[in-house]
């Protein structure tokens, strides 16, 4: 069993979606082993987007994701990294697959309404950043 991050990002819970996204988690086959509704700090969103600092968007983005209610979720499944990806679908709404979380609620590129880990170290970090003590593999 593997872990990973999941967020459900203020463009969703805005237009109530957190519970159909939810849904669709859990007939993916996740447990959901924690999750909470934050409204992110603008210093939380540059801490947990801290690896973007130099990238042009990275205002925007922490001025977005500390702009309304956010769903931070540990998940677990086998191979839960990977597939909470394909779930999510692309990151921009218009390359992502018919089925997709993204294909169905994003609004955009900056508006996507999900996110997930992309890697093992990745996934580490974000869930220490929500979850303090919660391990990337079960066990």
């Amino acid at each position: 069993m593997e872990r990973t991050f999941a967020m459900i990002k203020p463009d969703a819970t805005e237009r109530g979606l957190a519970g159909k996204i939810i849904s669709r988690i859990e007939e993916e086959g996740f447990n959901i082993v924690g999750m909470r509704l934050v409204r992110m700090t603008k210093a939380e969103a540059e801490g947990f987007y801290a690896v973007h600092k130099e990238r042009p968007f990275f205002g925007d983005l922490t001025s977005f994701m500390s702009s309304g209610k956010t769903v931070v979720l540990a998940l677990e499944r086998d191979n839960a990294i990977k597939h909470w990806r394909d779930v999510m679908g692309a990151t921009n709404p218009a390359d992502a697959d018919e089925g997709t979380l993204r294909k169905e609620f994003a609004e955009s590129i900056e508006r996507n309404s999900t996110h997930g880990s992309d890697a093992p170290d990745t996934a580490a970090f974000e869930l220490g950043y929500w979850f303090p003590g919660v391990a990337l593999n079960a066990g």
